[in-house]
């Protein structure tokens, strides 16, 4: 087993510490550099000349041709005994890993490191430095170093796979990627409390030890490793290696929640416009962030997105758009597909981001999706997303009817599954339960409406079109509905009575608690029907209650009803605070009156009573009938006509009919 040193070294050793082939009868203590031109310390003059961009390498053709089968054959198949100079600019790993193995080729003595090993060995597979020339050859040894050495260490995988990223595609042909990914996937799923390194996610103290190294258990290698200690680490590769291992790390069974964090992290690090909603691309603040970003944390790396700046202030905006987009559209590829592995509102912020560099319409699909899967707990400062169409409305309100319309076939699918608990349940409380995810959805939808609708921009149909979307069973209460009705209305004032119409039918007014009923009845912006309406079902509410219950208990309920919609009035804007406030006095008023219409219809129920005993009693009289109390009629009435007909001067008779009229005309009066 190969023994690995301090990474304050940051070079693994082979073979003793230097790799190093057998000398070919050139005899040399090195190279020296002059410039930009490598010589050999040696007697004897070069004879060859290998020019890779501005270096040149001052070099002896034996040396190279017994060790390299590329070289070899390009002198031999030349035809030309005076070829003194090639030119190479396609090797992998350029002038440094041509200089490490032209020194092997040399015999001279070359450390291997973790930072040049994977350099190197592309450079030997583009030199075709194989066994068939030479036992031992270069091939074979960077092959050794790197399965031995460099995949039995986290730091070190780490690093070579860092130092792939200039390496493509040989590297990934040659297996590199692939090996060092699956060998941090290995380490990363591994139990943690197996873990006894100081992991880089903290500033390291201590060497990193190998893998499998347990001996040491000092208490610093014994302290309680976390298990997201690999997460820094990991965002310091590329997006197309972390993807890979990611890939990898799902496939050997690591829990989604911890997954879908260390995305979050990545797109932290890389992603600064998914933090501060200032950064845009092209801004220059915002390439300051990016290379800012990749320092945060404990961590010793100094990686992340660094940008050079050269060219055009355009060139470099379009530049890293490019490279964020790429970035946004990878990571949505790879978020496991479990809800909840990562948080609503990192969607939403993703979201944003992808529809401000007009990410691929599919995967902007998908997130929007995704965002459906958890609608209900997004914040409405997440749906406030600008809308980057001009000329249209501030916010972009057509995403959220999408986004609403995804939730919505979401729970028409999951209809038949048990109600989805999540992490939020505690956060919104009211009415003495927890609300279910239709209800928290609904009230993020009239906070939504109440801000936009100040949006003059803002269409009528739109309006409606989102307030009509949900289910009627999905508000217990329309208070935050009439708020943002109210909102757009003062916001829209010269729309036409049939509009204001329209824009109210969306409410029901029988779901108005007493607070907005009384509210609404001084509403001046409201159409007048909708203020009889509101009137009609706070009296039909009072009446249901009146017939149910007592005096007594109609006050308390209405009182408990008052105290649970302060919670709603919490959560309005300061704007229609303001309304509630300036309204105080006439609402006491309303209340006053109200408690009289309360007494004075109790009177009226209690007249109905005794008037109805009194007709009970009537129509139960004893030892009479009707056709004895007809007849009895007739011939008073009777007796009276002829009175009048024989005395028609006679006062007393006069005054007798009158009596008899008024007699019969208050018992009609009674009975009816």
């Amino acid at each position: 087993m190969w023994e690995s040193e301090s990474e304050s070294a940051s070079a693994h050793k082979y073979g003793g510490g230097l790799l190093t082939s057998s000398n070919h009868g050139v005899k040399t203590e090195g190279f020296v550099q002059r410039g930009h031109s490598w010589y050999v310390a040696t007697d004897i003059p070069s004879d060859f000349l290998v020019q890779i961009g501005e270096a040149n390498f001052h070099l002896h053709k034996y040396p190279l041709v017994s060790r390299s089968g590329k070289l070899s054959r390009v002198i031999y198949e030349s035809h030309d005994p005076d070829l003194n100079k090639i030119v190479i600019d396609d090797i992998p790993g350029g002038a440094e890993a041509f200089e490490l193995a032209a020194k092997f080729c040399y015999g001279i003595a070359v450390d291997l490191t973790a930072g040049n090993i994977s350099g190197l060995r592309c450079a030997a597979e583009y030199l075709e430095m194989t066994e068939d020339l030479e036992e031992g050859n270069l091939i074979f040894k960077a092959e050794a170093f790197l399965s031995y050495v460099v995949l039995s260490s986290w730091r070190d995988s780490i690093v070579v796979l860092k130092s792939c990223e200039k390496l493509s595609p040989w590297a990934e042909n040659l297996q590199i990627v692939r090996r060092c990914s699956e060998s941090i996937a290995w380490k990363a799923c591994a139990n943690p409390k197996g873990i006894r390194w100081s992991y880089t996610g903290r500033t390291a103290k201590i060497s990193s030890p190998k893998w499998n190294d347990m001996k040491d258990s000092s208490p610093s290698r014994n302290q309680q490793v976390p298990p997201d200690w690999w997460f820094e680490d990991a965002s310091i590769l590329r997006i197309d290696h972390f993807v890979r291992v990611i890939t990898a790390i799902k496939v050997k069974g690591m829990r989604f929640e911890l997954v879908g964090a260390s995305i979050m992290h990545y797109a932290t690090k890389w992603l600064p416009g998914l933090i501060s909603d200032t950064a845009i691309p092209g801004d220059e603040a915002s390439n300051c962030s990016m290379s800012n970003s990749s320092s945060s944390g404990g961590s010793s790396w100094k990686g992340g997105l660094h940008m050079v700046v050269t060219g055009t202030k355009d060139d470099t905006s379009s530049l890293q758009a490019k490279e964020q987009r790429m970035i946004i559209e990878s990571l949505v590829s790879i978020i496991p597909p479990q809800k909840d592995s990562v948080s609503c509102s990192f969607l939403l912020r993703l979201l944003r981001m992808a529809i401000m560099l007009k990410v691929a319409p599919a995967l902007v699909t998908e997130l929007e999706k995704r965002v459906g899967m958890q609608f209900e707990q997004a914040t409405l400062a997440d749906l406030l997303i600008p809308s980057y169409n001009k000329g249209e409305t501030m916010y972009d309100v057509d995403l959220v009817q999408r986004l609403l319309e995804h939730f919505i076939i979401q729970e028409h699918t999951e209809s038949s599954s048990p109600s989805r608990q999540s992490f939020s349940d505690k956060q919104h409380m009211g009415m003495g339960c927890i609300l279910n995810a239709k209800a928290r959805v609904a009230r993020l939808v009239d906070s939504y409406l109440t801000e936009v609708s100040r949006d003059r921009n803002l269409s009528l149909t739109k309006f409606q079109v989102l307030a009509e979307a949900l289910p009627e069973s999905a508000r217990t209460c329309d208070d935050g509905l009439y708020r943002a009705i109210d909102s757009y209305l003062k916001a829209h004032p010269t729309l036409s009575e049939h509009e204001r119409k329209r824009l109210c039918r969306v409410m029901d007014c029988q779901k108005l608690s007493i607070d907005a009923c009384l509210h609404a009845a001084q509403n001046e912006r409201l159409p007048l029907r909708v203020v009889v309406q509101v009137l009609f079902a706070e009296q039909v509410k009072i009446s249901n209650a009146l017939a149910s219950s007592s005096v007594k208990d109609v006050e308390s309920e209405s009182h408990a009803m008052v105290t649970n919609r302060k919670t709603l009035l919490e959560g309005t804007p300061q704007s229609f605070q303001e309304g509630w406030t300036a309204a105080k006095k006439d609402i006491n008023t309303l209340k006053f009156e109200l408690e009289s219409v309360k007494a004075k219809y109790m009177e009226l129920q209690n007249d109905m009573a005794s008037l109805q005993k009194q007709f009970d009693k009537m129509l139960k009289q004893k030892h009479t009938s009707a056709w004895s109390s007809g007849w009895k009629k007739l011939s008073k009435l009777g007796r009276t006509t002829h009175l009048v007909e024989n005395q028609d001067d006679s006062p007393e008779i006069q005054d007798s009919l009158e009596q008899n009229r008024k007699t019969t005309r208050r018992w009609r009066n009674s009975i009816s």
